[in-house]
């Protein structure tokens, strides 16, 4: 992951790029753990292990703020907002369509009967399905795209967000990083003392305007780093923090377990991460093989559970298999195929589909008097 640090120049941050596989091998353990690939003890270890593992969207949406803050030398403005849109759209269409085709395959291989509703499919499509309270909507097709609803509306703020905070200078961001901080806390405490009315885990849990703070935490703390004003524990206890908070979520009441217990350590995580790779300290996710795995975490992400779920249709439902007897066997198959799928996916659709799109746009942008 290469970004422009300050001057423009350009700094090259691959543990973020590590880190990026790690967040989405939580992600995808989290759903093994949900699909109950594995049954008795062997299911209550891996819910132990990885019943939180859903916070890897978190990580997600606090990187991709501070990797955005971070990569833009100035904030973008008049022509290059649009630049800046085509680029992320770029970045994340094309693999959204192909999973999307994916995902309509598997409904009429395994459920030709089940109507598929045109209005849940524009919407997913769209990257709006997040803003309905419906299941066939926020969780309709592949399931995990409703979290990139949540980064579509984050790359529309991201402008109106980044403007005024390089207006005011480095100084504001203490508090807007310590605003956006209150706001992901505040979320699950309203929720815990208004009850558990309907849709409450939607409004906390998928609500792009929820999440939004997430992403401003990581855009002002990139801002901080930036400017050499971070002033966060360093990588060692950066990673205690983190997965000291990733463990205490599980033990902790619902609300608490998706994002409160783990944004403060993965914040500091990712900003110590970044001062690890400007400042050359050594940095356990800025391997050969860890990069390599972030570069695909993104195809990786958006199909493990498609692969997940075709097991759990295979199986007949919930595997719920004994841990020596089938149940590491299936775990290995799933991620094997998941891995190589997104492997392919990056190589075939991801990156040309990108570089077919921003060359399109070049070429009509050079066409024009």
């Amino acid at each position: 992951m290469a970004e422009k640090g300050r001057g423009g120049g350009i700094v090259s941050l691959p543990s973020l790029t590590g880190l990026r596989w790690t967040a989405a091998l939580m992600v995808f353990l989290y759903h093994v753990h949900i699909v109950e690939y594995f049954g008795g003890r062997a299911n209550d270890l891996v819910t132990f292990a990885f019943g939180a593992g859903n916070s890897g969207v978190s990580f997600f949406f606090v990187l991709s703020g501070f990797v955005l803050a971070w990569s833009s030398a100035t904030a973008p403005t008049g022509r290059r907002v649009l630049t800046f849109y085509r680029r992320r759209f770029a970045r994340v269409y094309p693999l959204h369509l192909v999973t999307v085709a994916f995902a309509l395959l598997m409904a009429v291989a395994f459920a030709p009967d089940t109507k598929q509703g045109l209005r849940p499919l524009a919407a997913n499509l769209g990257l709006v399905q997040s803003w309905v309270l419906e299941i066939p909507y926020f969780q309709g097709l592949n399931p995990v795209s409703w979290s990139l609803a949540c980064e579509a509306f984050f790359y529309l703020c991201f402008p109106l967000l980044l403007w005024p905070l390089r207006r005011l200078g480095p100084r504001s961001a203490w508090p807007v990083a310590a605003c956006a901080l209150a706001a992901v806390l505040a979320v699950p405490t309203v929720w815990e003392l208004t009850g558990v009315p309907d849709g409450t885990i939607w409004s906390q849990y998928f609500f792009p305007l929820v999440r939004l703070p997430e992403f401003v935490l990581g855009i002002a703390v990139a801002e901080l780093v930036r400017s050499g004003r971070w002033r966060g524990p360093g990588l060692t206890a950066s990673l205690a923090l983190a997965m000291g908070g990733y463990f205490l979520s599980y033990q902790a009441d619902y609300a608490y377990r998706s994002v409160a217990c783990t944004v403060v350590g993965f914040t500091c995580l990712i900003a110590a991460a970044a001062r690890a790779d400007v400042a050359g300290e050594p940095s356990p996710w800025r391997g050969r093989l860890s990069v390599k795995l972030g570069e695909v975490s993104f195809a990786f992400y958006m199909v493990h559970i498609l692969v997940i779920r075709t097991g759990e249709h295979l199986f007949g439902g919930h595997p719920k298999l004994p841990l020596w007897d089938g149940g590491l066997l299936v775990l290995a198959a799933a991620f094997s195929v998941s891995l190589a799928l997104a492997w392919a996916l990056h190589t075939w659709v991801e990156v040309p589909g990108r570089r077919l799109l921003l060359r399109r746009w070049r070429g009509t942008s050079a066409a024009r008097p």
